[in-house]
């Protein structure tokens, strides 16, 4: 029988570790196209030096252009995933996507206000496959339970301003900095706004994202946009800012190198089927590619679009 080692053997062995990367623990649905949901957060994540601890909250039935129907899984089981790993795993940082049900959304509210001092990163996408019996229920429940406890609220602008602004009637769409008063109202500090229409400049569209707090805009980057049809934007753009933070990266900071993570991300992306192209966070680790060999942009389709259209300027490596 092999003896134990000695205390300070064992404390020889524990400093001989490696440190662990900091770890964020993601909330999400499963996505069987790996663009989006828990898989889109794990390698978006693991490509920011970070670990995903991913819980699942719902399966999505979908592939890379469109999304068929759901299912929630039970909110105790959800709530049990979390809290195992949570007893094991001292977290840095946490990231909400989508969580299936209004009955989710209280379930993970209550893991969440037991950890106050993580900061939360919640992304709120398009959910045009939910029935109006459960999407209003859930878009409450989400609201008056997760953005009290959100440090940055991330989301298209069309989709911000529906949930955030749904009485809004003003021939201009709202700024970033009045949806931020109005996500501030639910005690959420900053949202991250992308997909924001800049007027056009002959043939160049351009699109703003911005982070901004009740107090004003505080920082962005402007995409070029052209069209093409990509899937798991806003998953990908909300998980690395969520990894950041988790690493102590300021806020700003954080949102720059996320917005250009993001830009490098769906430059390489790539389409894996007949649907929309997939942002490839692993750009870095791929070799350069032939001069030659880049396209130009390709059509895409307003569903893809609709998922968060943070789109920059030809030529993309689309393969």
């Amino acid at each position: 029988m092999k003896p134990s080692p000695a205390p300070a053997q064992e404390a020889d062995l524990a400093a001989a570790e490696p440190q662990a990367p900091p770890c964020v623990l993601c909330f999400n649905g499963s996505d069987p196209s790996g663009a989006g949901g828990l898989a889109g957060d794990v390698v978006t994540v693991a490509a920011m030096g970070a670990h995903a601890l991913p819980v699942a909250t719902a399966i999505v039935m979908r592939d890379t252009a469109e999304v068929f129907d759901q299912h929630a899984l039970d909110p105790d089981l959800v709530a049990q995933q979390a809290r195992a790993i949570l007893e094991d795993v001292t977290i840095a940082g946490w990231k909400v996507g989508f969580l299936g049900s209004a009955e989710t959304v209280g379930a993970v509210a209550e893991v969440l206000s037991d950890y106050p001092d993580v900061p939360l990163v919640s992304y709120l996408p398009p959910l045009p496959w939910l029935e109006d019996d459960e999407l209003q229920p859930y878009l409450d429940a989400f609201r008056e339970l997760i953005l009290p406890a959100t440090e940055v609220l991330v989301g298209n602008h069309k989709t911000l301003t529906d949930f955030l602004l749904p009485e809004w009637d003003s021939e201009r769409p709202p700024s970033a900095r009045e949806l931020a008063v109005a996500a501030g109202e639910h005690g959420t500090r900053f949202v991250l706004v992308s997909g924001v229409m800049l007027p056009a400049k002959g043939s160049e569209q351009y699109i703003d994202n911005v982070l901004a707090s009740p107090q004003g805009a505080l920082t962005g980057e402007k995409f070029e946009r052209f069209e093409i049809g990509f899937v798991g934007v806003g998953d990908t753009l909300a998980a690395a800012l969520a990894a950041l933070l988790a690493a102590g990266t300021e806020l700003q900071a954080a949102v720059g190198e996320a917005l250009s993570f993001l830009d490098q991300s769906l430059d390489a992306g790539f389409r894996p089927g007949m649907g929309n192209v997939v942002p490839d966070r692993f750009f870095w680790a791929l070799p350069p590619a032939d001069e030659d060999a880049g396209q130009g942009p390709v059509d895409g389709d307003d569903e893809g679009l609709a998922d968060d259209p943070t789109n920059k300027g030809a030529p993309r490596r689309v393969h």
